[in-house]
């Protein structure tokens, strides 16, 4: 069973949704991407109530780390990418190449790549943190500008 709920964000309206209770997406509204509305299920935010705390609590700049369970729905390799995401920490980036590396398969940078831009829990799985081999920013579903500003307000420089 699918519910959505929108919440609003320092970057706009951000849709939550939830398969059977499990969040399995956060999409902002022009993301790259992004499924069709008609995917997200019925609107309730019953089963929202600890991913909206932790989000409010990560933009007023108190959680570095989430913990809300996720149900992340891809390839096997997808998942592996997604789980290297969650190893990033806070406030600091790496490259494709280092988590190419980082699952033994360090000629993999591009297929790290792909499976980062289908992250489909974007800010809590944290793609925004990848950069490329020369630290400069590249694709981000949200845009380059979001992610410019996720990576300042975690590295204390921006605020939201």
């Amino acid at each position: 069973m699918k519910q959505h709920h929108v919440i609003d964000s320092p970057y706009g309206p951000l849709t939550l949704v939830a398969t059977d209770g499990s969040l399995s997406g956060l999409y902002m509204t022009d993301q790259r991407h992004r499924p069709p509305e008609e995917t997200f299920g019925e609107p309730d935010d019953t089963p929202f109530g600890e991913v909206m705390d932790e989000l409010r609590a990560y933009f007023a700049g108190e959680l570095k780390e989430f913990t809300v369970p996720l149900r992340l729905d891809g390839t096997p390799f997808q998942r592996s990418v997604w789980e290297q995401l969650r190893k990033i920490p806070y406030g600091e980036t790496r490259t494709y190449g280092a988590l190419a590396d980082a699952l033994g398969s360090p000629k993999a940078s591009r297929a790290v790549g792909l499976a980062n831009g289908k992250n489909p829990v974007g800010i809590i799985v944290p793609c925004h943190r990848v950069v490329g081999a020369d630290g400069s920013l590249t694709g981000y579903g949200g845009g380059l500008d979001r992610k410019q500003r996720l990576l300042d307000f975690e590295r204390g420089s921006a605020l939201f």
